[in-house]
């Protein structure tokens, strides 16, 4: 198939790539969708069509859950020694590391975010990610556990996997989110159903050919492109899928909550944030600074735990809000490939009109923009400028709804306001992520135990690393992505007692 348009500045191996009859991965083999239906992939810089890919719906989801029932339940993938797993898994790491440059511009063309940045973030944590669960594959136990009925029995607990996993992924970080996803499961030895964005699947099935080549056995994983009610819907209400892993929106997070329920497979949810950063005056201002705009301006504002609500002491607010609009101000808008791109496009047009329409609903309530504003100055693609709101309410959609773009709403608080500023960062449905800038051990510490929040950061923001749990309290989410604790989200526990 022909490239429509694609950036002159990748290299030849991914326009290569980007380029040929793109296939899904069900049960070992590569193939179209049953339908022959296709949709087409956009580069969000220009808005133009880059290539197509299948578009998987019911009788593609069938195959693919029946191949991974298969494996499952008679195949070797389950039944392979912990180490072997894991010898695979470094393999699919290596190779990875092997196409970084590839990996990086895949995901800049089709995602808009700076290829400099999925250069040096997003393709080495997901290296990161199948090494950190490659890890863990030998080292999935259980207990010995003593009865208080006495010594004439023996029993103890096995950690089995869950069986079939259907895993839904969105389109912010395409690569990362994917291994989040498949690491952990393939570790524990579960088989895998996993569906990539519509808007962002190019390196998913670039990774799905890397799997294939390291030797993953037919079945294991299952990679489907398509859309969310084509695909997403019959596969997470199947049957045969014994566990849904979805990362989203809180409120199609729901949406598979109730499709679960038909068979009462387990659910985990990576859902949507809110997420405070407070500064006090105590903090150290030049890195409060840099730090809470990276806060918010990061990936274009398109994470979940985006910095978007900014409480400032009123003794250093103006300070901070010149500051992080002079960032703002800063930041160069251009296309992901070049090499000047500081923030590149929101992902798709519907993103865009989304991010504008909050900017222009925060000024029609009364909010004065300090940096940016609707308007991007890009006759051509999804660019929104780091945009920084003073004079909000807190019942304002701007200070309450997940905008996810690059908006941040900047809140003065005062001495007599410390204590009821925890109860302002957790007056939100969410609860993903936070972060406190000071110098104050003990405030530091305060703040950190009363925010309710999965994650809360002390002096930065968006740090991430394979052996740290991340997830949500309240609408953000169940369970936890990533380190020790996401095992628990692919694994059983079973007791097996014996009269002695």
């Amino acid at each position: 198939m022909a490239t429509l348009s694609i950036d002159p500045r990748v290299s030849g191996r991914t326009a290569d790539f980007v380029a040929t009859d793109h296939r899904m991965l069900i049960d070992g083999r590569f193939v179209a969708a049953a339908s022959g239906k296709t949709f087409p992939v956009y580069n969000p810089a220009t808005g133009d069509v880059i290539t197509h890919v299948p578009e998987a719906e019911a009788e593609d989801v069938n195959r693919a859950v029946e191949a991974a029932r298969r494996a499952f339940d008679e195949g070797p993938w389950p039944r392979m020694s912990p180490s072997e797993r894991g010898r695979i898994m470094w393999r699919i790491a290596d190779l990875i590391e092997e196409h970084l440059e590839e990996f990086a511009e895949l995901e800049s063309l089709d995602n808009g975010k700076p290829f400099s940045i999925a250069r040096v973030a997003d393709v080495p944590l997901t290296v990161d990610m199948f090494r950190y669960m490659g890890g863990w594959a030998t080292k999935i136990t259980g207990k010995t556990l003593a009865l208080s009925a006495g010594q004439n029995f023996h029993s103890y607990t096995l950690r089995e996997p869950i069986g079939v996993v259907a895993q839904i992924i969105p389109w912010n970080f395409p690569l990362l989110m994917a291994a989040w996803k498949l690491a952990p499961a393939m570790a524990c030895g579960c088989t895998i159903v996993l569906k990539l964005a519509e808007q962002t699947p190019l390196s998913g099935l670039r990774l799905a050919q890397i799997m294939d080549e390291a030797g993953l056995p037919p079945g294991a994983v299952n990679v489907l492109t398509g859309y969310g009610e084509g695909a997403g819907a019959p596969l997470a209400a199947h049957e045969m899928v014994d566990k849904v892993a979805f990362t989203g929106s809180t409120e199609v997070g729901k949406l598979i909550v109730h499709a679960a329920a038909g068979n009462l497979k387990k659910v985990s949810l990576e859902l949507g944030g809110k997420s405070p950063a407070i500064v006090f005056p105590d903090a150290d201002i030049d890195h409060a600074v840099k730090g809470t705009a990276s806060a918010i301006f990061f990936n274009h504002g398109q994470c979940c735990c985006a910095g978007s609500r900014l409480y400032i002491h009123e003794k250093v607010f103006d300070q901070v809000v010149e500051g992080v609009s002079h960032v703002a101000e800063g930041i160069k808008l251009a296309p992901g490939m070049d090499p000047a791109c500081q923030m590149g496009p929101l992902v798709s047009d519907e993103q865009y009109r989304k991010v504008v329409g909050y900017i222009e609903s925060g000024i029609h309530e009364g909010a004065k923009v300090a940096a940016g504003g609707p308007v991007s100055g890009h006759e051509r693609g999804y660019f929104v400028r780091p945009t920084v709101l003073t004079g909000t309410n807190p019942r304002m959609k701007v200070v309450q709804e997940e905008i996810f773009g690059p908006v941040v709403c900047a809140v003065p608080f005062g001495d007599k306001d410390i204590d009821a500023i925890v109860k302002r960062a957790n007056d939100t449905m969410f609860g993903l992520a936070a972060s406190v800038w000071t110098q104050n051990l003990s405030l530091a510490h305060k703040v950190s135990r009363g925010i309710r929040a999965g994650t809360v950061w002390v002096n930065c923001h968006n740090v991430f690393d394979a052996s740290l749990p991340f997830g949500g309290y309240k609408q953000s989410g169940w369970g936890r992505e990533m380190g020790e604790e996401v095992l628990n989200n692919y694994l059983e526990t079973k007791a097996v007692t014996v009269a002695l």
